[in-house]
């Protein structure tokens, strides 16, 4: 995860535990904590930040951008290479329609490895929750998604 220029991970951890411990509904959404955070002074925008927040705003948009390719498929337009330079995470975006085919297959091993990273946070938070919290039935998951991946496309076709 990206670390924000004025508030560390752990800090934001801090301000949601914050949250938590002091009697605000919860579960709750992030905005709501946001909101809590701000009125309650513990979280400032800071001017040197604004960059940042409006970078993290373009990142989001270009991540939800699709076309539809001459098959009829939606497909993601904009794709990021994540790569270190000086000791920062930079992000570079291309479009998928022009962009040449070293950015491309960098980008599509590194979205892989994110969800084989999410996959295997997944698995271990559902065996935590088995072995420590759960009373009943042992939730099972199966983490090869060829048929997930052949229905989502039959049902495409379909519609």
């Amino acid at each position: 995860m990206k670390k924000h220029p004025h508030y560390s991970t752990k800090e934001m951890q801090r301000i949601a535990n914050l949250y938590m411990e002091s009697g605000e509904p919860w579960p709750a959404s992030a905005r709501q904590i946001a909101m809590w955070a701000i009125n309650n002074g513990l979280w400032k925008p800071k001017p040197a930040s604004l960059i940042e927040q409006c970078a993290e705003l373009l990142s989001q948009a270009m991540r939800q951008e699709y076309y539809t390719d001459p098959q009829g498929r939606t497909v993601r337009t904009k794709h990021a290479v994540r790569f270190k330079q000086n000791g920062d995470q930079i992000f570079l975006w291309a479009d998928i329609r022009t962009a040449d085919r070293a950015h491309m297959e960098v980008a599509f091993q590194q979205r892989r490895q994110q969800i084989v990273g999410d996959c295997h946070q997944l698995k271990m938070d559902v065996d935590s929750y088995n072995e420590n919290a759960n009373s009943g039935v042992q939730i099972a998951l199966v983490f090869n998604f060829t048929r997930d991946l052949e229905e989502v496309e039959a049902l495409a076709a379909v519609s």
